[in-house]
Protein backbone atom coordinates (compact mmCIF):
# COMPACT_ATOMS: atom_id res chain seq x y z
CA UNK A 1 0.00 0.00 0.00
CA UNK A 2 1.45 3.70 -1.10
CA UNK A 3 1.90 5.99 1.73
CA UNK A 4 -0.32 8.82 1.55
CA UNK A 5 0.67 12.06 -0.13
CA UNK A 6 0.90 14.81 2.54
CA UNK A 7 -1.05 18.01 1.85
CA UNK A 8 -0.56 21.39 3.57
CA UNK A 9 -4.21 23.16 3.76
CA UNK A 10 -4.12 27.26 5.11
CA UNK A 11 -7.00 28.68 5.52
CA UNK A 12 -8.35 30.92 8.73
CA UNK A 13 -12.36 30.15 8.62
CA UNK A 14 -12.19 27.21 10.56
CA UNK A 15 -15.56 25.86 8.64
CA UNK A 16 -13.54 25.27 5.53
CA UNK A 17 -10.34 24.24 6.72
CA UNK A 18 -12.56 21.55 9.01
CA UNK A 19 -14.60 20.43 5.47
CA UNK A 20 -11.09 20.49 3.51
CA UNK A 21 -9.41 17.70 5.99
CA UNK A 22 -12.85 15.45 5.80
CA UNK A 23 -12.80 15.47 1.84
CA UNK A 24 -8.73 15.46 1.46
CA UNK A 25 -8.76 12.58 3.71
CA UNK A 26 -11.61 10.45 2.30
CA UNK A 27 -9.39 11.12 -1.18
CA UNK A 28 -6.70 9.03 0.61
CA UNK A 29 -4.45 12.66 1.56
CA UNK A 30 -2.53 12.99 4.82
CA UNK A 31 -3.75 16.71 6.16
CA UNK A 32 -1.34 19.42 7.63
CA UNK A 33 -3.69 22.08 8.68
CA UNK A 34 -3.64 25.76 9.63
CA UNK A 35 -4.64 28.66 10.07
CA UNK A 36 -2.37 31.30 9.18
CA UNK A 37 0.57 32.38 6.89
CA UNK A 38 3.44 31.93 9.53
CA UNK A 39 1.83 28.95 10.91
CA UNK A 40 1.56 27.20 7.23
CA UNK A 41 5.22 28.14 6.56
CA UNK A 42 6.63 27.09 9.74
CA UNK A 43 5.30 23.79 8.96
CA UNK A 44 6.32 23.77 5.42
CA UNK A 45 9.94 24.12 6.78
CA UNK A 46 9.93 21.67 9.33
CA UNK A 47 8.31 18.74 7.21
CA UNK A 48 8.05 19.26 3.40
CA UNK A 49 4.78 18.85 2.19
CA UNK A 50 4.18 17.40 -1.12
CA UNK A 51 1.09 20.19 -2.12
CA UNK A 52 -0.46 22.91 -0.42
CA UNK A 53 -3.43 24.57 -0.30
CA UNK A 54 -3.90 27.99 0.16
CA UNK A 55 -6.46 30.58 1.09
CA UNK A 56 -5.64 34.11 -0.03
CA UNK A 57 -6.86 35.86 2.48
CA UNK A 58 -5.67 35.24 5.65
CA UNK A 59 -5.30 37.19 9.39
CA UNK A 60 -1.40 37.31 9.70
CA UNK A 61 -0.62 38.23 5.98
CA UNK A 62 -2.01 37.04 2.41
CA UNK A 63 -1.67 34.06 0.58
CA UNK A 64 -0.21 35.89 -2.25
CA UNK A 65 3.04 36.24 0.23
CA UNK A 66 2.84 32.75 1.36
CA UNK A 67 2.35 31.24 -2.53
CA UNK A 68 6.44 33.35 -2.90
CA UNK A 69 7.75 32.74 0.05
CA UNK A 70 6.83 28.47 -0.45
CA UNK A 71 8.00 28.75 -4.26
CA UNK A 72 11.09 30.40 -3.51
CA UNK A 73 12.56 27.20 -2.01
CA UNK A 74 10.32 24.67 -3.03
CA UNK A 75 9.04 23.08 -6.69
CA UNK A 76 6.00 21.58 -4.76
CA UNK A 77 2.21 21.98 -6.57
CA UNK A 78 0.27 25.33 -4.98
CA UNK A 79 -3.80 25.63 -5.12
CA UNK A 80 -5.20 29.05 -3.64
CA UNK A 81 -8.89 29.33 -2.61
CA UNK A 82 -10.16 32.27 -3.18
CA UNK A 83 -13.69 34.09 -2.87
CA UNK A 84 -15.82 35.32 -6.24
CA UNK A 85 -14.40 38.62 -7.62
CA UNK A 86 -11.15 38.40 -7.01
CA UNK A 87 -9.68 37.55 -9.71
CA UNK A 88 -6.67 40.20 -9.85
CA UNK A 89 -5.40 38.41 -6.50
CA UNK A 90 -5.93 35.24 -8.40
CA UNK A 91 -3.60 36.71 -10.95
CA UNK A 92 -1.03 37.97 -8.26
CA UNK A 93 -1.19 34.44 -6.66
CA UNK A 94 -0.53 32.57 -10.17
CA UNK A 95 2.02 35.03 -11.22
CA UNK A 96 4.05 34.34 -7.40
CA UNK A 97 3.63 30.75 -8.51
CA UNK A 98 0.59 29.00 -7.50
CA UNK A 99 -0.55 26.26 -10.41
CA UNK A 100 -3.60 26.92 -10.05
CA UNK A 101 -6.57 28.22 -8.02
CA UNK A 102 -10.25 27.30 -6.76
CA UNK A 103 -12.41 29.72 -6.46
CA UNK A 104 -15.14 29.39 -3.04
CA UNK A 105 -17.59 28.04 -2.68
CA UNK A 106 -16.08 24.86 -4.09
CA UNK A 107 -17.19 21.47 -5.03
CA UNK A 108 -15.08 18.45 -3.26
CA UNK A 109 -14.67 16.66 -6.55
CA UNK A 110 -13.46 19.82 -8.42
CA UNK A 111 -10.88 20.76 -5.36
CA UNK A 112 -9.58 17.02 -5.16
CA UNK A 113 -9.05 16.87 -9.23
CA UNK A 114 -7.71 20.15 -9.15
CA UNK A 115 -5.01 18.83 -6.79
CA UNK A 116 -4.65 15.56 -8.47
CA UNK A 117 -3.98 17.52 -12.07
CA UNK A 118 -1.41 19.46 -10.37
CA UNK A 119 0.35 16.02 -8.60
CA UNK A 120 0.68 14.43 -12.00
CA UNK A 121 2.31 17.35 -13.79
CA UNK A 122 5.01 17.68 -11.68
CA UNK A 123 5.40 13.62 -10.93
CA UNK A 124 5.75 13.26 -14.52
CA UNK A 125 8.98 15.64 -14.34
CA UNK A 126 10.19 17.19 -17.47
CA UNK A 127 8.44 16.46 -20.85
CA UNK A 128 10.85 13.83 -23.20
CA UNK A 129 10.94 14.46 -27.24
CA UNK A 130 7.52 14.09 -27.58
CA UNK A 131 3.95 14.40 -26.30
CA UNK A 132 0.53 13.31 -27.32
CA UNK A 133 -2.71 14.43 -26.30
CA UNK A 134 -5.99 13.33 -28.18
CA UNK A 135 -4.49 13.14 -31.66
CA UNK A 136 -2.34 16.04 -31.15
CA UNK A 137 1.51 15.04 -31.44
CA UNK A 138 4.45 17.57 -30.62
CA UNK A 139 7.89 16.56 -30.93
CA UNK A 140 10.10 19.05 -29.13
CA UNK A 141 13.23 17.52 -31.01
CA UNK A 142 11.84 17.91 -34.78
CA UNK A 143 10.23 20.92 -33.57
CA UNK A 144 7.18 19.43 -35.30
CA UNK A 145 3.00 19.21 -34.71
CA UNK A 146 0.86 16.68 -36.07
CA UNK A 147 -2.61 15.98 -35.53
CA UNK A 148 -4.49 12.77 -36.27
CA UNK A 149 -1.45 11.83 -38.77
CA UNK A 150 -1.27 15.34 -40.60
CA UNK A 151 1.36 17.96 -40.18
CA UNK A 152 0.71 21.27 -39.05
CA UNK A 153 2.45 23.72 -40.34
CA UNK A 154 2.97 26.72 -37.17
CA UNK A 155 4.74 30.13 -37.25
CA UNK A 156 7.54 30.33 -34.62
CA UNK A 157 5.95 31.96 -32.19
CA UNK A 158 3.17 30.10 -32.45
CA UNK A 159 4.95 26.74 -32.16
CA UNK A 160 6.92 27.91 -28.96
CA UNK A 161 3.72 29.55 -27.51
CA UNK A 162 2.40 25.79 -28.17
CA UNK A 163 5.25 24.60 -26.55
CA UNK A 164 5.29 26.94 -23.35
CA UNK A 165 1.63 25.64 -22.99
CA UNK A 166 2.31 21.98 -23.46
CA UNK A 167 5.55 21.50 -21.43
CA UNK A 168 2.81 23.21 -18.91
CA UNK A 169 0.28 21.19 -19.34
CA UNK A 170 -3.08 21.31 -16.72
CA UNK A 171 -1.28 24.28 -14.88
CA UNK A 172 -3.00 27.38 -15.68
CA UNK A 173 -0.66 29.74 -17.33
CA UNK A 174 -1.79 34.03 -16.54
CA UNK A 175 -1.53 36.28 -19.89
CA UNK A 176 1.83 38.01 -18.10
CA UNK A 177 3.65 35.17 -17.89
CA UNK A 178 3.15 33.49 -21.06
CA UNK A 179 3.41 37.03 -23.09
CA UNK A 180 7.02 37.41 -20.88
CA UNK A 181 8.26 33.80 -21.76
CA UNK A 182 7.23 33.71 -25.10
CA UNK A 183 7.67 37.66 -26.46
CA UNK A 184 9.71 39.10 -23.87
CA UNK A 185 9.17 41.11 -20.60
CA UNK A 186 8.63 44.27 -22.84
CA UNK A 187 5.32 42.55 -24.37
CA UNK A 188 4.39 41.57 -20.40
CA UNK A 189 0.96 43.92 -21.26
CA UNK A 190 0.30 43.21 -24.55
CA UNK A 191 -3.04 40.69 -24.04
CA UNK A 192 -4.24 41.46 -27.82
CA UNK A 193 -0.90 40.18 -29.31
CA UNK A 194 -1.42 36.93 -26.66
CA UNK A 195 -5.30 36.37 -27.97
CA UNK A 196 -4.42 37.22 -31.73
CA UNK A 197 -2.21 34.00 -31.58
CA UNK A 198 -3.83 31.60 -29.66
CA UNK A 199 -7.15 32.45 -31.98
CA UNK A 200 -4.49 31.43 -34.79
CA UNK A 201 -3.03 28.63 -32.54
CA UNK A 202 -6.61 27.38 -32.19
CA UNK A 203 -7.44 27.39 -35.64
CA UNK A 204 -4.62 25.15 -36.54
CA UNK A 205 -4.67 22.76 -33.67
CA UNK A 206 -7.49 21.60 -33.56
CA UNK A 207 -11.21 21.59 -36.21
CA UNK A 208 -13.16 24.58 -36.38
CA UNK A 209 -10.81 26.13 -33.94
CA UNK A 210 -12.78 24.69 -31.46
CA UNK A 211 -11.12 24.80 -27.21
CA UNK A 212 -10.14 20.97 -27.89
CA UNK A 213 -6.46 21.62 -26.07
CA UNK A 214 -6.02 25.18 -24.89
CA UNK A 215 -8.48 26.84 -22.57
CA UNK A 216 -9.73 29.76 -21.68
CA UNK A 217 -9.92 30.87 -18.36
CA UNK A 218 -11.77 34.60 -18.31
CA UNK A 219 -9.79 37.37 -17.44
CA UNK A 220 -6.60 35.66 -16.23
CA UNK A 221 -4.79 33.11 -18.99
CA UNK A 222 -5.21 29.92 -20.85
CA UNK A 223 -4.82 26.46 -19.86
CA UNK A 224 -3.53 23.73 -21.93
CA UNK A 225 -5.50 20.65 -21.54
CA UNK A 226 -4.19 16.84 -21.25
Amino acid sequence: MSARRRVLVVDDELQILRALKVVLREAGFEVEATGTARGALDAAAVRLPEAAIVDLMLPDGNGIDVCSQLRSWSEMPILVLSAIGEEEQKVAALEAGADDYVTKPFGPRELVARLNAVLRRVESGSEGPRLTVDGLEIDFAARSVHRDGEEVRLTPIEYKLLGVLARNRGRLMTHRSLLTEVWGSQYANDTQVLRTHIANLRRKIAPAGEPRYIRTESGVGYRFLG
